[in-house]
């Protein structure tokens, strides 16, 4: 059995990754956080540390060390990268040090010396001026997990709060791509793993899902376009056919209001905005990014890296906490339903 102790990584260097950390790390004992490390520069934190003005106690340790350094430090892994970025302007160091820090941490739970990932926010755009070939953090994580494990994963990018849980079928791609990549079979393989997942580790039993259609009012029975009728409603039936609990397509502005949430488990969407902005609506601050379809459990926070406020000690960790406390329930053998919306 893997320790409980989560993997915990800077994310952009620049950004607010590293304050929010410190800020969670300081909440510990009040909010009962579970214990985790941070994947940075010690030297490079200890710096960040001191312009945020927060007097956090920081030690230099082996992922085998750091729950029992937890309570009086917050521990620290170091990634190998001398990080130089200054708060709010990325430099080279920082897609290397992102990179670095999660890759040990793919390292680190494989090998069994974590229970879990925690993603602190990248910068996309620095990532992709150093050559990052891959679309973003969901899928870049599961070609690591394909290169660790040999075994080929599929991601799928669950935003998930109390209010409401999403997956959208396409994810980090311009609108245009998209809608040429939405086929009936990327529907019908995400949705088999966001039900798998939702039994296994969220610990529900018969997970119901609402699937959106693509075009307004599902298509208006073909009139506003035929994709809900040929793509669609073709993968919801064969997912009920298999015994999945779906239903659709369903007119997606019609999908997100109380009472519509009530009657569904997980929200699937067509593409990212459908997904992203009724839940970044409902639940700004303590929405939780949970790659599904992994070999282990990451969580992250669900919003970005806020160039304009790093290092000044305003950044709220809420998000964070979420993700540390949601990463904690995933992991735990005492499987207990965490959606609570029903």
């Amino acid at each position: 059995m893997a320790p409980r102790i989560l993997a915990l990584t800077l994310g952009e260097p620049a950004g607010i990754g590293p304050d929010i950390a410190i800020a969670a790390w300081l909440r510990r004992r009040e909010l009962a956080l579970p214990p985790f490390y941070l994947l940075a520069d010690p030297d490079f934190l200890a710096r960040r540390a001191k312009q945020i003005g927060s007097h956090v106690a920081l030690a230099a340790v082996e992922p085998s060390a750091a729950a029992a350094t937890f309570d009086r430090a917050l521990p620290v892994v170091d990634i190998g990268v001398n990080i130089t970025a200054e708060p709010g302007r990325p430099d080279d160091t920082s897609a290397p040090a992102a990179l670095a820090a999660i890759q040990r941490a793919v390292d680190d739970v494989c090998a069994g010396a974590a229970a879990a990932v925690v993603t602190n926010p990248v910068a996309k755009s620095v990532l992709y001026r150093s050559g990052f070939a891959e679309p973003g953090h969901t899928e870049y994580l599961a070609k690591l997990a394909q290169d660790k494990t040999g075994v080929r994963a599929q991601s799928v990018m669950l935003l998930w709060s109390p209010e409401l849980a999403v997956v959208p079928v396409t994810i980090h791609l311009p609108l245009r791509d998209a809608l040429g990549l939405l086929t009936e079979d990327l529907i019908v393989q995400t949705c088999r793993i966001v039900a798998h997942d939702m039994r296994n580790r969220f610990g529900i039993a018969q997970p119901r899902l609402a699937v959106a259609g693509l075009n307004p009012h599902a298509g208006e029975h073909g009139a506003l376009g035929s994709e809900d009728i040929a793509i669609v409603r073709p993968a919801v039936e064969r997912l009920v056919a298999e015994g999945i609990d779906a239903r659709g397509p369903l007119p997606a502005d019609s999908m997100f209001h109380q009472a519509a949430r009530a009657t569904y488990d997980v929200a699937i969407a067509m593409y990212h905005d459908q997904a992203l902005i009724p839940i970044k609506t409902l639940a700004f601050e303590h929405a939780v990014n949970v790659t599904l379809g992994l070999p282990f459990v990451r969580t992250s926070p669900d919003h970005g890296t806020a160039f304009d406020i790093a290092g000044t000690g305003r950044a709220d960790p809420t998000s964070l906490i979420a993700a540390i406390r949601l990463a904690t329930r995933l992991t735990s053998r005492e499987t207990q339903p965490v959606a609570a919306r029903r």
